[in-house]
């Protein structure tokens, strides 16, 4: 028996109408896994190079992974690939919640939506049972509401995800919603867009199939070994503070932004710490699907300018773009603009880049009154911040600039303002900095979606210890301030994570003792194989590589591979001290550990190593038995 999967893809075509199921072989789930990897794998054979990212002709994935609908720790969650708006090349998207599950209690592995309907549409799915529906009732509504009709619709036990009004209006920055006022989000691309698009509002799922496990002995004997492990992490200050809780360490150590990437400390960083948080507006922590360590915030504001019923709170990466970013100091405010980003469906990292942007074009009179509406967007001011995030998500003034993401916001602004548009490949950078943590630089150029600190996910463990890199070859954690060895580690924690985004499983689940030795005894139990360790991180490898095809097939090469000048000669002070990262070193160090070329393409002996000779970036969209 194959465990894990129904071996079932759901392929919806919005222009005709007509719902057909993808089969995907064994030999593909053994080699591309499920999540980012299988999804990755159909996005190649589905889009040719050039698709417009809102054309028709772009599909939009959703997908779980064999972990999904099971109780292996924390991977309640979905994977989103498509092309990106954002950036024109290839996007993932990894969400939290509880709609992963809930698709596959419908007997599905994923579905595949392509094509565009005449007019708003959403898709219901209870069981074995598709229905495409009107949604002129739902269309210019925000997340929250639509979450609300749609599962109330379903009844009980039913999830949604969807769009708010950013998606609808083709933002960039949209990101796909589930959850409702808790706010978990596919959030970074514009995925929200290529769903609004397709006049897609929203997807409501709800199941009663039990996902098969081939050895359930092993797999609850291996449950109780690491259990105690993860009740540690919850009981700790990821679980009690959430992400929010390494505010202050990272700016100590030069890792967290202020003022758009250009200081080194600030002083007010507690005030916007996870800890200060649960002094002031935390109500309770938030849980996505089996998870055991529960980082979600939850808070309300009663009363007062920024009031806001409870709801998703603000984590890491929301306080350091739009808090510490733009010198925000008071956290009500940076709740509330992270409250209108759940709502109207906006990734708060390139919110937060954008205001950033903002703040210093008008700082040196690049941008006036006549430009934002009236508003003053001078540093530190939280009420111009607040009402700036709700015009780019109505894309008034120049928030309708913004809403087209950073590249186009420096064509309106003017060319010097480039020097201070922090971003890769299009995509703007999240709350890390490479001159903090040195492998994030050749993290950053070469994350298959754009500046990413999650694909590598290396930051946590330079300078710090995780028992996950001792799988992986590694003694000690790398020092943060050194070029030496980043390449190579870079390229092996891809590799890792690779795997967790396409097993779908959250990856702070590494805190908990779930190292690669778990993780594939997992996928044992699970689906009857008996996968290596060294097969594991193989499959991660191929995973990995067949983004950077896709990516390739677009134009994407050494070129691209690069960061913005303020990171590499500037240093920024403070806990890093003068150090800038070497990029060129690093990314040397990289091609060699991949085997990719002086260009950046995965060598011909690179490719038939991992099975990927047939995926010929040069020879165009790959035509399989899936197309025929």
């Amino acid at each position: 028996m194959l465990g894990g999967y129904w071996q079932k893809i759901a392929v919806v075509d919005l222009t005709s109408g007509k719902v057909d199921m993808l089969r995907p072989s064994e030999e593909d789930l053994q080699k591309y896994i499920g999540g980012s990897g299988l999804g990755a794998k159909l996005l190649y054979e589905n889009v040719p190079a050039g698709v417009d990212p809102l054309g028709p002709e772009n599909v939009l994935l959703l997908m779980t992974g064999p972990y999904v609908g099971t109780k292996v720790f924390n991977s309640g969650r979905f994977e989103v690939v498509t092309k990106s708006p954002l950036t024109g090349i290839y996007l993932e998207s990894d969400c939290g919640g509880k709609w992963g599950p809930a698709l596959k209690a419908c007997g599905l592995d994923g579905i595949m939506v392509k094509g565009k309907a005449e007019k708003p549409v959403y898709i219901l799915i209870e069981d074995d049972e598709i229905r495409i529906k009107s949604a002129a009732s739902l269309w210019g509504k925000g997340s929250f509401d639509t979450d609300h009709l749609v599962r109330e619709e379903l009844g009980r036990g039913s999830e949604c995800v969807c769009i708010g009004q950013a998606g609808e209006r083709l933002n960039k920055m949209a990101g796909i919603m589930t959850a409702g006022r808790e706010g978990r989000t596919a959030g970074r691309g514009g995925s929200g867009a290529v769903m609004g698009s397709k006049n897609l509002k929203a997807i409501g799922v709800k199941g009663s199939k039990k996902v098969p496990i081939a050895d359930q002995q092993a797999f609850d004997a291996l449950w109780q070994e690491i259990k105690p492990q993860m009740m540690e992490v919850h009981d700790g200050p990821l679980g009690t503070y959430g992400t929010s809780c390494a505010v202050q360490i990272f700016n100590d150590v030069g890792d967290l932004p202020i003022k758009n990437w250009l200081w080194g400390t600030w002083d007010k960083a507690s005030k916007v710490s996870g800890q200060h948080m649960a002094e002031t507006i935390l109500k309770k922590r938030y849980h996505c699907g089996g998870c055991l360590i529960g980082c979600g915030r939850t808070v309300e504001i009663p009363a007062g300018k920024y009031k806001m019923d409870i709801g998703g709170g603000p984590e890491y990466e929301t306080l350091g773009m739009i808090g510490s970013g733009c010198l925000v100091d008071d956290v009500e405010a940076i709740a509330k603009a992270g409250e209108y980003c759940n709502d109207y469906g906006m990734d708060t990292i390139s919110v937060g880049s954008a205001l950033g942007f903002l703040m210093e074009a008008w700082e040196h009179g690049m941008i006036d009154a006549k430009d934002t509406g009236g508003l003053q967007m001078t540093w530190g001011n939280g009420e111009a911040m607040v009402e700036m995030v709700r015009k780019i998500g109505e894309r008034e003034d120049i928030g309708d600039t913004m809403a087209e993401g950073i590249l186009a916001a420096v064509d309106r602004v003017g060319p010097l303002s480039a020097e201070f548009a922090i971003h890769t490949k299009g995509m703007d950078f999240p709350a890390h900095d490479p001159r903090g943590r040195g492998g994030l630089a050749v993290a950053y150029a070469t994350s298959n979606r754009g500046a990413c600190h999650m694909q590598a996910y290396n930051q946590d463990f330079e300078g710090e210890g995780c028992l996950h890199i001792s799988d992986l070859g590694y003694d000690a954690p790398l020092p943060p301030y050194t070029n030496e060895g980043k390449g190579k580690f870079v390229a092996d924690q891809q590799n890792f994570m690779s795997m967790c985004d396409s097993l779908k499983l959250c990856k702070f689940v590494v805190f908990g003792g779930m190292t690669v030795g778990p993780m594939t005894r997992f996928l044992n139990a699970v689906t009857g194989w008996n996968f290596t360790n060294e097969q594991w991180l193989e499959c991660g490898e191929r995973i990995f590589n067949i983004k950077r095809l896709f990516n390739n097939r677009e134009g994407i090469t050494r070129k691209d591979d690069t960061l913005p000048a303020r990171i590499l000669t500037s240093p920024r002070q403070g806990g890093a001290g003068d150090y800038v990262p070497d990029l060129g070193y690093q990314l040397r160090d990289y091609y060699r550990a991949r085997g990719w070329d002086e260009w950046g393409i995965p060598t011909p002996e690179t490719l038939q190593r991992l099975g990927l000779d047939g995926y010929d970036y040069r020879q165009g969209s790959r035509t399989t038995e899936n197309q025929r």
